[in-house]
């Protein structure tokens, strides 16, 4: 069977970025910095969690080039740099989030979540 390097660079971008929003706190900065920038404080005002650790995501999330950041006197602003994955994780979430709504029946085939998954 031959390999296409050009699918297979694909495959791995693509699983580089899965990787990247594996983490549940990552989609939750993503989601908060869907409508405007806001600083750690802000960000820690809307996720639980520790200022560490929000900020050792935020510097995951900046290196790969998803947020842009910028300084105002001491603090440092965070925005979406990448709308692509503002758009996808919107996508996928609000699937999910339709999926583990009881009164919305979703067919099998349109599912992300298989069906004893709630």
């Amino acid at each position: 069977m031959e390999t296409d390097p050009a699918a297979d660079a694909v495959f791995e971008s693509v699983a580089e970025l899965f990787a990247l929003l594996s983490t549940p706190i990552r989609l939750k900065i993503i989601g908060a910095l869907c409508t405007s920038e806001k600083n750690v404080s802000q960000l820690l005002g809307e996720i639980d969690t520790t200022q560490p650790n929000m900020s050792q995501h935020l510097s995951t999330l900046y290196r790969a080039g998803v947020l842009g950041k910028r300084r105002d006197g001491t603090q440092i602003y965070y925005r979406l740099q990448s709308e692509r994955v503002a758009t996808l994780c919107r996508a996928v979430c609000t699937q999910v989030a339709i999926e583990l709504d009881p009164g919305t029946e979703v067919q099998p085939e349109d599912r992300l979540l298989p069906l004893g998954g709630r």
